[in-house]
């Protein structure tokens, strides 16, 4: 069995985890919304609101603390006075990006408020940049935060009064646009950022302190982070409304959802992996500009995109759900909790039935997928002490093969054959109050690994308990087996200053200990 020793002290903290970082990001496109969130009142799902009830209850376990919506390519199509008024008289619009199937409207922004607070989340609204208007923004925010709507309040306000909340709506988070370098628009990063100026100009308040989110890189570029930068700083004056900066990244896929051998496990966890060096490099580019860190590095969007699943619609982006999709979403996890001084927030895309999905619905039926297992297993860690983590273990060294596979920018890339190598085992912890949190993964497709966890610092272990999330390379939970991946309990043999575990192959860990 191959062995990793871990090394903690509870005294090096070093930044609080925003819980942010563990957000959700919810489309509309394919069956996220419709057929996923929302189901009507008249539904014969249980459901509350139109909601569905067991959306719901699930959400709730994993504990998002932000959700991001409308868009997506979606948000720079969107118009929001169409979602606004009686449902019945909405304008039945063309969702042109993503398949031109027909939007009703029906799921507007008091429905998408309403949804967050039901399962005890924040909204973050995406605004529209690239068809719509800088006071189609500002309008948007006083119809959700403008705090009078009596009869001497603002036309907007009481407009929100008619349609169901008197009181302001409280959305906190505002983003200027999406992948404004693609479907948002494709502007140069300076076009942008003279709109981004524009438009968050007229992004105010009404006495509520929000945060507004330009648009970031596309991957890992920092040319477009530079220009962005040396145009909002150097061109004019120091312009003050940023609050964070958004760039996305998806690791793809290799093979496909469930059907990849184990070089193409690992050639996936790899590309995820990834994520590391975007956020140094990333955050480092923003540091030139900006070195007190007034403005958050956000992953806007983030997962793998594999191809969809056989029989359904290419543009609803529909794809199954496995342990080594868990893995990806803990290994990236984990890099954002090592990093929890450079990420403040962070949106795994998509909630329901898009992409790296947290749950699949088909029909009444639902079931929560082994990523979404992950987010239920890493929430003790929202909010938390940071703690730095020494891993030592060994490397996984496998080879790639010579293959042409379909990025998910739709461009053919090569891999060459080469050797790769990942970390057998990865993780981080944090601290809260009297109890160390530890999250892990073993990587290895076939072969366990002994744990060692040494508690340094004076600290006494007085017990733990842990979860595992495990199962055989291509496990994933199906309607007819919706539990077949799911956490179990698991043994930690505890010493005064020392833990000792077994980790399954292809496993996440989650462990909990309780110091003296």
């Amino acid at each position: 069995m191959n062995t990793t020793r871990i090394t903690l002290n509870p005294a090096d903290t070093f930044a609080t985890i925003n819980p942010n970082i563990y957000g959700h990001f919810a489309e509309h496109l394919g069956r996220c919304i419709y057929d996923g969130i929302w189901v009507g009142e008249d539904s014969s799902i249980p459901n509350i609101d139109g909601f569905r009830t067991d959306i719901i209850e699930a959400l709730r376990r994993l504990k998002p603390p932000v959700i991001r919506w409308p868009g997506g390519c979606f948000a720079d199509d969107y118009h929001w006075q169409d979602g606004i008024g009686p449902r019945d008289r909405r304008p039945r619009r063309i969702n042109i990006h993503w398949g031109e199937v027909v939007e009703t409207n029906h799921v507007g922004t008091q429905e998408f408020v309403h949804f967050c607070r039901l399962v005890g989340a924040e909204p973050y609204v995406c605004g529209n940049v690239g068809s719509g208007t800088a006071r189609e923004l500002r309008d948007w925010v006083e119809y959700c935060n403008f705090p009078d709507s009596g009869p001497h309040g603002s036309t907007w306000a009481q407009q929100r009064a008619a349609d169901g909340s008197p009181e302001p709506l409280d959305v906190t988070y505002w983003g200027v646009g999406n992948e404004n370098w693609g479907c948002g628009g494709n502007f140069s990063p300076e076009d942008y950022c003279t709109e981004f100026r524009r438009y968050a100009s007229f992004v105010r308040g009404f006495g509520k302190k929000l945060f507004v989110i330009a648009c970031g890189s596309p991957d890992n570029d920092a040319e477009w982070t530079n220009r962005f930068f040396r145009k909002l700083y150097k061109d004019y004056w120091v312009f003050n409304n940023i609050d964070g900066f958004a760039s996305h990244y998806y690791c793809g896929t290799a093979g496909t959802a469930t059907n990849y051998s184990e070089e193409e496990w690992y050639r996936l966890l790899e590309k995820g992996l990834k994520m590391e060096k975007l956020v140094l490099q990333q955050r480092a580019a923003m540091d030139a500009f900006d070195p007190v860190r007034k403005i958050g590095l956000i992953i806007d969007e983030w997962g793998t995109w594999h191809p969809v699943e056989e029989g359904t619609s290419p543009a609803f982006l529909y794809q199954q759900n496995t342990i080594r999709d868990a893995i990806v979403a803990a290994n990236t996890l984990d890099i954002f909790t090592r990093h929890a001084d450079k990420v403040v927030m962070a949106n795994i895309a998509q909630t329901i039935n898009v992409l790296q999905a947290m749950i699949l619905t088909e029909g009444e039926q639902m079931l929560v997928t082994p990523t979404g297992y992950v987010y239920e297993m890493y929430a003790s860690h929202q909010g938390a002490a940071a703690l730095r983590t020494r891993i030592e273990t060994p490397d996984i060294n496998f080879k790639k093969s010579n293959i042409l596979q379909t990025s998910w920018q739709s461009a053919l890339q090569k891999d060459e054959t080469m050797e790769g190598s990942i970390p057998l085992v990865a993780g981080s912890a944090s601290l809260k109050s009297k109890e160390l949190f530890l999250t892990i993964t073993n990587s290895h497709a076939r072969e366990a690994s002994g744990v060692t966890i040494d508690i340094l610092g004076g600290a006494k272990v007085n017990g733990a308990h842990g979860q595992v999330l495990a199962g055989e390379i291509h496990a994933h939970n199906t309607f007819n087996s919706p539990t077949l991946v799911t956490p179990q309990a698991f043994d930690v043999n505890c010493e005064p200053s020392e833990l000792n575990l077994a980790l399954p192959p292809a496993s996440v860990a989650a462990i909990w200990i309780q110091l003296g």
